[in-house]
C-alpha cells in the first residue's frame, strides 16, 4: 500500500510537470507569434555585445546603450567631451543568414557636440556583420551591410530612410556592383519623433528586401565583402569577393539619440513563402 502511494505521488508529480511544461510552451509560442522570436527581453542587454571605437569588444562606453521603459535607447549624456568618432554597434549574439527583422525607431533629442554633421538623424541597423570579437580597439565600423535610417532636417526636402549603405562591403544592384557607398531608398521623408517601422527580408547572400512602414523601398542582390570605409581592421576579416551568407545584427550609434522598440526576428527556410508581421 505504501508502495503504491509513493508511485502515486510520483507519477502525479511527472504529470504536473508535463502539464506545467506544456504551458510554459504554449506561452513561448502564442508569444512568437507565429514563428515571430523577440531579440529583447525588455529588461536588460542580455544577449547582446557592445563594441565602440577606441573601446575593447564589451565596453559600453558611457552606458551608450540602455534599457528604459522597454526600449533600447542610444544616449550620450554620460560622454566626456566631444564625440572622438565614438561610433558604436549593439549585436545581437546569435548570428543569421535567411530571416525576416521587424523594428521600430524614433529620433530623438540633439546630435551630440563633435559628432560628424552627416551623422544627425542618421542610424541604422548593420546586418551579415563580422563578429564584434574579431574587431580590433580602433577599427571604426564593422565589416557589414547597413539599412540606414534617416529623418527630415529640413521642410521640403527629401531625405528617404531604409537605404543601404555598406562599410566594407558591396552589393549587386539592377545586376551591376553599385559603385557608390550608401544607395537611397523609394521610402517618403519622416519628420520629428515619429516612430517608423522598418523590415529586413534577407535571403542568404542572395536577395535583400527593405521595407519602411509596409512598404517596399530597396531590393539588391548578393552581399559581399568589397569597398573601402572601414579603417583599422584586421586583414584576416577582409576577403573582398567573398558573398555573405550570414552575419551578425547589430543596431547603431554614431552621435544621434535614438529608440529602437519591438526587435524581432523571423528565420525562413530556404524555400519558404514569406508571411507578413502585420
Amino acid at each position: 500500500m505504501n508502495t503504491y502511494i509513493v508511485l502515486s505521488v510520483k507519477a502525479f508529480g511527472i504529470v504536473l510537470l508535463l502539464l506545467v511544461f506544456q504551458q510554459c510552451g504554449g506561452q513561448k509560442t502564442a508569444a512568437t507569434d507565429d514563428g515571430w522570436v523577440s531579440l529583447f527581453n525588455g529588461k536588460n542587454l542580455d544577449g547582446w555585445t557592445t563594441k565602440i571605437h577606441h573601446y575593447e569588444t564589451g565596453d559600453n562606453y558611457g552606458d551608450t546603450f540602455r534599457v528604459e521603459d522597454r526600449m533600447i535607447k542610444v544616449r550620450y549624456d554620460k560622454y566626456e567631451g566631444y564625440f572622438n568618432d565614438r561610433f558604436g554597434h549593439l549585436y545581437f549574439d546569435t548570428p543569421y543568414s535567411n530571416y525576416h527583422l521587424s523594428m521600430e525607431y524614433r529620433f530623438v533629442g540633439e546630435l551630440h557636440p563633435g559628432a560628424p554633421s552627416y551623422t544627425l538623424k542618421n542610424s541604422g541597423i548593420m546586418f551579415h556583420s563580422q563578429d564584434p570579437r574579431t574587431m580590433p580597439k580602433e577599427q571604426n565600423w564593422p565589416i557589414s551591410v547597413e539599412m540606414q535610417f534617416l529623418a527630415g532636417i529640413t521642410e521640403g526636402e527629401e531625405r528617404p530612410t531604409g537605404n543601404m549603405c555598406s562599410p566594407g562591403t558591396e552589393i549587386i544592384y539592377e545586376g551591376e556592383i553599385y559603385p557608390g557607398h550608401c544607395l537611397n531608398a523609394t521610402s517618403e521623408t519622416f519628420f520629428g519623433d515619429q516612430w517608423v517601422k522598418a523590415e529586413l527580408i534577407v535571403r542568404g547572400d542572395s536577395l535583400v528586401t527593405h521595407i519602411i512602414n509596409g512598404k517596399k523601398v530597396l531590393e539588391y542582390t548578393k552581399p559581399q565583402i568589397g569597398g573601402g570605409v572601414v579603417e583599422g581592421f584586421d586583414p584576416k576579416t577582409k576577403k573582398d569577393g567573398q558573398l555573405l551568407k550570414e552575419g551578425f545584427i547589430a543596431l547603431q550609434s554614431e552621435g544621434q539619440p535614438i529608440d529602437f522598440r519591438d526587435v524581432k526576428i523571423r528565420q525562413l527556410t530556404q524555400n519558404e513563402k514569406l508571411k507578413s508581421n502585420e
